[in-house]
């Protein structure tokens, strides 16, 4: 008994691939015959565009979210690093408002030729030592009376001054960098108002009165 008469194998098949039709001799549409999913399928084509278009889509959405993250983290870093200076500062400023008195008695000391020997190299290492950390004295007589740096414990009037003028300082005041520390206390003179007076009709004169002939 032959295998195909049993069953066991399939009939072969036969394709025929032939450009032209050997009964009617007319060229064969070789599109209709081209398997579907080829490449040159209208819908593979398609296929092919949308999901090029969807990874572009997904790259640019995923370069936005990194662009956005290091935004975030750099503005992060330095509000860190702005934080982290405030608190410094802030900690010198504690400490040195601490010693601002000791700062003053060694400038008594001084005044009174008391600051020799021993002591005074150890008020000068002092000095030094607040001054590398940004602590400076400001404050001198005759400087014009500010009422933001400075606080006026004594006021008097003078014919010498023009305007407000510190004329003795009391306490010399303390400045880190552009933050005060602590106000100068000083004495203020003002003008007299004879002198204000005196100034007032000097001014009116020089600007050019009526002349009396």
């Amino acid at each position: 008994m032959s295998p195909r008469e049993n069953g066991s194998e399939e009939e072969p098949v036969i394709r025929d691939n032939r450009k032209i039709d050997p009964e009617t001799g007319q060229a064969r549409d070789s599109a209709g015959d081209a398997p579907e999913g080829a490449p040159g399928d209208p819908g593979t084509q398609t296929t092919a565009a949308a999901a090029d278009g969807s990874a572009t889509d997904l790259l640019a959405e995923r370069t936005a979210d990194l662009q956005r993250l290091q935004a975030e983290f750099s503005n992060y870093r330095k509000r860190v690093e702005r934080d982290r200076i405030a608190v410094r500062e802030q900690a010198v400023a504690s400490v040195l408002t601490e010693l601002l008195p000791v700062l003053d008695d060694i400038g008594r000391a001084r005044d009174h030729g008391e600051l020799t020997g021993g002591f005074a190299k150890v008020s000068e290492s002092l000095e030094a030592a607040v001054g590398k950390l940004g602590l400076t004295a400001y404050g001198a007589k005759g400087d014009p009376f500010d009422p933001t740096v400075h606080e006026a414990l004594l006021h008097s009037y003078s014919a010498e001054v023009t305007e407000p003028t510190c004329v003795e300082i009391l306490q010399p005041g303390y400045r880190i960098n552009e933050r005060i520390l602590r106000a100068a206390r000083v004495a203020v003179a003002e003008p007299s108002e004879e002198t204000a007076t005196e100034e007032t009709a000097a001014g009116s004169g020089e600007s050019g009165g009526p002349d009396q002939n």
